[in-house]
């Protein structure tokens, strides 16, 4: 018992570590503790060194440093943690690293804060912060596997498909006109995947606030033609999606009851379906530019052929490759308003792309035993659900890492800044918790807290770059 509560403790520092590291990555990488170096240059305080800071900025400048001093005291009691309990020899030297680079990283922001050095030396600063936690995530994924995880869930291999699920577990098709007219009107509804719509559409949203901080180009046509085209793409790509599957889905419980599996809607009419709101989708973008219309068709295709037919059935990287169709919608915001593909689109398609498999493993973890039956080589299927968890922790490491990356752009200040900490912290508590209840309810927790975290980051870039 002495042991396993050792390897708590430790298991908890080291994850109370790696959010502090990330809160100094974080707030170093925004303008606004720029701006508060600039009113108080001196060290290790304000005015003559000694001095307590007269402005606002002073303060924030001051408590910046305040908290790396607490946040090595940290990283000081998560090594001594890591050679006093039993740990691996990997995970001690990826902490003693960290640890060890943790004083010079200080040290560098010392000089950037005093200084006012070039951008080269400010960017090697944020640089090794992104190294340091890193290197703790990445312990922490591996020492929970050593903890948690069973040594007999071996990989199973390639699932084949199982028979359909039992008819009688699927509703009935209502056969009264006014009924059946109903169904029908929902079907074509839930062709188009609609829960999917929100996100992707806020992705879009706040890709187009940030470039609005550049260009000129944000009007409410264009606002309006973006997001109305987004939907019609995303109906057309589930449309396809739902067209392709059909048998697949037949396999499977949770989709055993889709408008194409219980013969709802024809397939001829659900392809006539797609292929209209891909028309309709692709001249609203084009009514904003060529080039978001280019965009849009790549996105339907992308989703429709490559991710289901060639990825999603036959690799165990479908939910990794095909995480770009998720990003899409990030360039497309983006182009809508510059007219061109620009750095702030680019990271903000990152930060979605690395989200996509620390967001959706959690769910393939929750069904298993469905993408089995479905014959689909989901991690969780092929791997085994230890590594599964332990790559969900990899990347929202990952995404954590490139949403810094986004705070280093002007627009992003403080709202940005706290929801990243408040709900990135929230994602890894549900996500250290999957790994210690090991159930498909601690999996749908994390899947729930994922889409808070993602949902979240994006309305903060709304509200930073457009409200304040």
């Amino acid at each position: 018992m002495a042991t396993n509560r050792g390897s708590n403790t430790f298991h908890g520092l080291l994850a109370a570590t790696a959010m502090g590291v990330y809160l100094l990555l974080i707030v170093g990488a925004t303008t606004a503790l720029t701006d508060a170096t600039a009113a108080c240059s001196a060290w290790p305080a304000c005015g003559d060194g000694f001095s307590l800071p007269a402005t606002l900025d002073g303060w924030v400048a001051l408590g910046h440093r305040v908290a790396a001093v607490l946040v090595g005291l940290l990283a000081v009691a998560t090594l001594v943690s890591a050679w006093r309990t039993d740990t691996s020899r990997r995970v001690r030297a990826t902490v003693t690293v960290s640890a060890v680079l943790y004083p010079a990283q200080a040290g560098l922001g010392a000089v950037v804060a005093t200084v006012g050095v070039g951008a080269a030396l400010s960017t090697l600063h944020l640089v090794l912060g992104m190294v340091i936690f890193g290197g703790l995530v990445a312990a922490l994924a591996w020492t929970l596997e050593a903890a948690t995880g069973d040594p007999d869930d071996a990989p199973v291999g390639t699932p084949s498909m199982s028979p359909p699920a039992d008819d009688g577990e699927r509703p009935p098709v209502p056969t009264e006109p006014v009924a059946r007219a109903k169904a029908t009107v929902n079907a074509y509804f839930r062709l188009m995947k609609p829960r999917l719509m929100w996100l992707l559409c806020l992705v879009a949203s706040a890709a187009m606030a940030l470039a609005g901080t550049v260009s000129p180009g944000l009007t409410p046509e264009v606002i309006a033609a973006t997001l109305g085209g987004g939907v019609l793409s995303i109906g057309a790509s589930g449309t396809f999606n739902h067209v392709l599957e059909r048998d697949v889905d037949r396999r499977m419980q949770r989709t055993s009851d889709r408008p194409l599996a219980v013969d709802l809607v024809p397939v001829r009419n659900a392809v006539a379906f797609g292929l209209l709101l891909t028309v309709a989708s692709v001249a609203l973008f084009a009514s904003v530019n060529w080039l978001a219309a280019v965009l849009g068709v790549v996105a339907i295709a992308f989703y429709s052929v490559v991710y289901t037919l060639i990825l999603k059935p036959n690799t165990v990287q479908n939910t990794v490759i095909g995480g770009a169709a998720g990003a899409l919608p990030a360039l497309i915001g983006w182009v809508a308003v510059t007219g061109d593909v620009g750095l702030g689109g680019l990271v903000l398609a990152v930060v979605i792309f690395m989200w996509t498999p620390a967001h959706f493993y959690n769910l393939a973890l929750a069904y298993k035993d469905d993408y089995a039956r479905g014959g689909f080589p989901m991690m969780p299927v092929v791997r085994g659900e230890t590594e599964t968890r332990k790559h969900i922790l990899w990347w929202l490491g990952a995404t954590l890492v490139s949403a810094a990356g986004l705070a280093v752009m002007d627009a992003l200040g403080v709202v940005y800044l706290v929801t990243s900490i408040l709900f990135g912290g929230a994602f890894l508590y549900f996500v250290v918790r999957l790994h210690y209840e090991r159930d498909d309810t601690a999996a749908f927790r994390a899947f729930h807290a994922s889409n808070a975290y993602l949902g979240m980051l994006l309305l903060a870039i709304v509200v930073d770059t457009l409200a304040i």
